[in-house]
């Protein structure tokens, strides 16, 4: 992709302001300091009503407890008390509920599993479930949907989207997590006969409407108003699209992904009136100014931050993310400027990280267990704490609510969620 900006500073300051009065980000309801979903109430990556400790005991945060799972990349999700994890144990996949404070079962309700792994050999889900209205909706790793009540764990209904729509487990099994939009759970399926985007009932599962041939990838959609309507984002395996909630209809599109073995995995992620979306493999990263039911590039480059998989943050005008592949140990801790790309700042050697908001701090948990207390600063690199909170492989989304810390770590055929303190309780 070729550099192109477009625009000075003042325009785009300027496009923000008029955009936020004429172009609200649709915001799913939570309760203040729950993490129903992956990345957070606005999936966003950023927490609200989170009050940061200022400093770390010498060996890191205070571990609270910790439960032992099986396989699978899923994150923790949290409403109220209950905290929700998504794992495999042998031949199930497994929903467990967790007390927030003590780590103690709750309930646990299991699934039969077939997904016999790809690329990578872990065979547990890759989607984080959601949490909606007093239900869980968990995407298993061979594309059946779940849903189950949140208080109990009593099974309401199940569907084999991949049987039913003749979908692709692809590299890794079904990853993109689902989302709740206009009372509906929509799925970048990726399913043949007109099933690349699915709308279910979130009562009984069926199919309000199927939209587009679009294969699927692993990155999970975003919801966003358009003229007032709410629609959703999904970087598919080759496109950006923006879908009506409604029926499905189509707002805007435009190219972004690349045939071979390439991967589209970060999140969309919308700010007053722009859609940022990004990638590694070549593909690069894109910013797109969003009115009247159109899209306009800003910029898009393959240097500024090319995210493998995880989903950048944006505070005050500027984005933080990770630039760089796991695979190819060149993962770089960034703040670039949302106007136009240019790197403010970066942190070679960082790895590749899965980056937190809570007011002006991030919370960077890299893929080897190293957790990072910074600043949300764009000026420079400012380190506030740093420690090693884990051993494994620590790849999965984590969670930020009620002054935890939840995490996954993953060790060959198992993982362990972990709580720990960072904020005032």
């Amino acid at each position: 992709m070729t550099c192109a900006h477009r625009g000075t500073s003042t325009r785009f300051l300027a496009s923000l302001l008029i955009a936020s009065a004429m172009f609200p980000t649709c915001l799913p309801t939570a309760v203040g300091g729950d993490w129903p979903q992956l990345l957070g109430p606005t999936r966003n990556g950023s927490a609200t009503d989170e009050n940061l400790l200022e400093t770390w005991p010498a060996a890191g945060p205070q571990k609270l407890w910790s439960v032992s799972l099986g396989q699978g990349y899923a994150g923790p999700v949290v409403a109220g008390i209950r905290v929700i994890a998504f794992h495999r144990v042998g031949n199930q996949e497994q929903l467990l509920c967790c007390h927030r404070d003590t780590g103690k079962k709750l309930w646990q309700t299991s699934f039969p599993a077939r997904y016999a792994g790809g690329v990578n050999p872990d065979t547990g889900p890759r989607c984080t479930p959601v949490i909606h209205a007093n239900r869980v909706y968990a995407f298993g790793a061979a594309g059946v949907m779940h849903c189950v009540t949140l208080d109990t764990g009593k099974a309401v209904w199940s569907r084999d989207l991949y049987g039913d729509y003749r979908g692709d487990e692809g590299y890794f099994g079904a990853g993109s997590s689902p989302i709740v939009a206009d009372n509906k759970l929509l799925v970048n399926l990726g399913g043949r006969d007109n099933a690349g985007l699915v709308a279910l009932t979130l009562e009984s599962g069926k199919t309000v409407w199927q939209v587009t041939d679009e294969r699927a990838s692993y990155s999970s959609p975003t919801v966003v108003q358009v003229k007032g309507k709410t629609h959703v984002v999904f970087v598919t395996r080759l496109n950006t699209i923006c879908v009506s909630a409604d029926n499905g209809k189509t707002a805007f599109q435009f190219p972004f992904g690349r045939r071979g073995p390439t991967v589209n995995a970060a999140t969309p992620l919308v700010f007053n009136g722009h859609l940022f979306v990004s990638a590694a493999y070549g593909v690069g990263a894109r910013l797109t100014r969003i009115a009247n039911g159109t899209a306009t590039e800003v910029w898009s480059n393959d240097t500024s931050m090319s995210s493998q998989y995880s989903t950048c943050v944006f505070h005050r005008q500027f984005l933080y993310g990770t630039h760089g592949r796991e695979d190819f140990n060149n993962g770089e801790l960034r703040c670039i400027a949302a106007q136009n790309g240019r790197v403010r700042w970066s942190v070679p050697g960082f790895g590749v990280a899965n980056v937190l908001l809570s007011e002006d701090r991030l919370l960077a948990l890299n893929t080897t267990g190293q957790l990072t207390l910074a600043a949300a600063n764009s000026s420079e690199y400012q380190k506030i704490a740093q420690a090693s909170v884990s051993r494994g492989t620590t790849r999965a989304v984590p969670a930020l609510a009620h002054g935890l810390f939840l995490f996954r770590a993953n060790t060959r055929s198992k993982s362990d969620l972990v709580a720990l303190v960072v904020g005032k309780r």
